[in-house]
């Protein structure tokens, strides 16, 4: 009873966050409105005082797709740090530990320094997810290779030298490309500015899919936070359900990461908020790490683009600068607790 109201709090707190988002700008916009406008779309209804059709324009071009990308982008960066922490089980663990978003930031470098066009507005993302997803089959081959087997350490270890190299490597192509280093810088912090509705829908369909498996295995991601040990006397074959879940992190945030760019600390920090609030069990990790990382993400885009109007900060930038000392406070605090 105590986690159904909070999640219905939470769920709320989002409708709020996103009203928000798509209400505040240079132009502000009345919640009525917008309200008017999304009916207008999906219900064809028509009232005898429309809204202007430079409003409507602005909510159904910009502000609400904006706002709805930055929400499932952050839930599906939250659940992949779910599906990481526990299969790795170390509360440090992250796509950026396994080197998933270097990789994928290194294959939308290519994409941008080469100016490869030939798959159209699809050319960055499906470069960027391809090379997320090889990162992370590299990390765990190499894995295999050294200590025939997945182990968390030798994975975390050989993650973390293919993230070092991949931005080795686009620190390289930055310095021979210029002309295009402020564009790959400002990927590199991640951004959602002039992003268009199919960016949304291309993101959504990983993001649910992803979620529904998570949930599927959410009693096996239990077992697994005992040790690879007792979770393979329980029943839980260790080696598919690791493969299975970092394959799953690794698509979840490289697709994110291709069409958003590196966005930190959302994966890292949303999965411990989720379990003080809602315990350990991953059946209510899962959503309310998804419901939590939506948030955070709708609150930190709307901050970026609104603290030094008219100009924009990098979404990266401003979840680095909330995230960073509330993951340090939640580490510090835990470690106090476990001295008393």
């Amino acid at each position: 009873m105590k986690n159904a109201k909070r999640f219905i709090i939470l769920i709320l707190l989002c409708i709020l966050s996103l009203t928000a988002a798509v209400g505040i700008g240079s132009i502000a916009i009345d919640p009525g409105d917008t309200l008017k406008v999304i009916a207008g779309k999906l219900f064809h209804i028509r009232f005898s005082n429309p809204v202007d059709d430079t409003i409507a324009s602005i909510l159904l071009k910009t502000r609400i797709p904006r706002a709805l990308l930055a929400f499932v982008s952050g839930a599906g960066l939250a659940v992949s740090g779910v599906m990481m922490q526990s299969v790795l089980q170390n509360p440090l663990a992250s796509s950026f530990t396994l080197g998933v978003s270097s990789g994928a930031a290194l294959g939308a470098s290519f994409v941008i320094v080469l100016n490869i066009t030939f798959l159209g507005f699809l050319t960055l993302p499906v470069f960027g997810l391809t090379a997320g997803i090889i990162t992370v089959f590299l990390s765990l081959g190499v894995a295999v290779k050294v200590d025939k087997g997945l182990h968390n350490n030798s994975i975390i270890l050989t993650g973390m030298a293919f993230s070092m190299f991949a931005n080795a490597m686009i620190t390289i192509l930055m310095s021979v490309s210029k002309e295009n280093m402020q564009r790959l810088v400002f990927w590199q912090m991640g951004s959602f500015s002039m992003r268009t509705p199919r960016d949304f829908w291309m993101i959504l369909p990983f993001v649910l899919i992803g979620t529904i498996i998570a949930m599927i295995c959410s009693r096996q991601m239990d077992i697994m936070t005992l040790g690879d040990e007792q979770a393979q006397t329980s029943g839980v074959d260790v080696q598919k359900m690791k493969w299975l879940l970092l394959s799953l992190g690794a698509v979840l945030t490289g697709a994110i990461v291709s069409v958003a760019g590196v966005i930190g600390f959302v994966d890292l920090f949303t999965p411990h908020v989720a379990r003080r609030l809602f315990g350990a069990a991953h059946k209510y990790v899962i959503p309310a790490s998804a419901l939590l990382g939506g948030l955070f993400m709708v609150i930190c885009d709307l901050l970026a683009r609104t603290v030094v109007s008219p100009l924009e900060i990098p979404v990266g930038a401003i979840t680095a600068v909330v995230g960073a000392p509330f993951f340090i406070y939640l580490f510090l605090n835990k470690r106090e607790r476990k001295v008393k």
